[in-house]
């Protein structure tokens, strides 16, 4: 076994595909997915920060969420296109570490703010006139504080105990990015520690923050019946559509991912569906979230017309 330094092993990434044909479909697709997310996310920022009417604890957490939807995909995509734009697959050791570190605060960050808006939905429908007691500034900015740093204290313990690991060769991946449960698989030393910290983790940073969205909704949908209108009922239950269905998503997604590994025990095809999470959902969330807000396309309306209107009148 090595037990030296382990920043002396390169690690190779085989991607989707080592198929040579399929490369350059490969890079522009998730080129194509990558650009949609940048600008889809960047276009929910620019709408909120624009208009003051949107300045508000929903619009504000739905900004959070787009600025950490970017970090999320640029984590992992840029260097992917870069590797199979070079037709190298070598990813450092510490960078593969960096790598890890980002891509768990960043997915942990989502499932918190998914959470707190969750929560905001709960108050505006069953304490809707207390909100705004509630749901104050300085509420909001602690509860977005407090996610960071509780993701970026797990995603720094998940990285230190890769880093207590000790690998015998080279590592050969068989994903597009680094994955915790991969490198704890190929490590030569004992894991049984790793393996612990992983599954509580998940259960506590993933599960607690699901179970707290199922309490809210429920809670939702109890007050949603007691409305007596029709119309009501419809009004209430559009302000969560949206983030409900971000929501489901999210976790169907991630859940999907899993049974399929557990199912086929198939590294190609845990890579294939871990792209639905990674890529696919945070391109989707800003269309989800525009497509159904009249608000955010409003905003972006009057944003153009008015940089339109700048740029003839200079």
């Amino acid at each position: 076994m090595e037990t030296g330094n382990n920043t002396k092993i390169s690690i190779f990434l085989l991607g989707l595909s080592e198929e040579p044909q399929l490369q350059s479909f490969i890079f522009g697709f998730f080129l194509s997915m990558y650009l949609l997310t940048i600008f889809g996310n960047l276009f929910i920022i620019l709408a909120v920060s624009s208009d003051s009417r949107l300045h508000t604890p929903m619009y504000f957490f739905l900004c959070n969420l787009s600025l950490v939807d970017i970090c999320f995909t640029s984590t992992i995509i840029p260097k992917m296109l870069l590797n199979i734009h070079t037709q190298s697959k070598v990813i450092m050791y510490e960078h593969c570490i960096t790598q890890i570190y980002f891509f768990v605060l960043f997915a942990v960050l989502d499932m918190f703010l998914l959470t707190v808006m969750a929560y905001d939905r709960f108050v505006a429908i069953c304490h809707p006139l207390h909100y705004m007691v509630i749901m104050n500034p300085r509420l909001c900015g602690l509860l977005v504080l407090v996610s960071w740093i509780l993701s970026a204290l797990n995603a720094l313990l998940e990285s230190l105990m890769i880093l207590r690991l000790s690998f015998c060769t080279d590592l050969v991946i068989p994903h597009f990015f680094c994955e915790v449960n991969r490198m704890i698989q190929l490590a030569c030393s004992d894991t049984f520690v790793n393996n612990m910290v992983m599954y509580i983790a998940a259960l506590l940073l993933g599960g607690g923050p699901f179970i707290c969205i199922l309490y809210s909704y429920s809670k939702i949908v109890s007050s949603i019946r007691r409305i007596s209108s029709a119309q009501g009922k419809y009004k209430a239950f559009s302000t969560c559509a949206s983030h409900l269905s971000v929501v489901l998503l999210f976790y169907c997604t991630i859940l999907g991912v899993y049974l399929s590994s557990a199912a086929t025990h198939s590294s190609q095809s845990s890579a294939i569906a871990s792209v639905m999470y990674t890529v696919v959902t945070p391109m989707l969330n800003p269309f989800i979230y525009s497509l159904r807000n009249k608000d955010i396309k409003r905003a972006l309306k009057r944003f153009f017309v008015k940089e339109i209107t700048k740029g003839q009148l200079s």
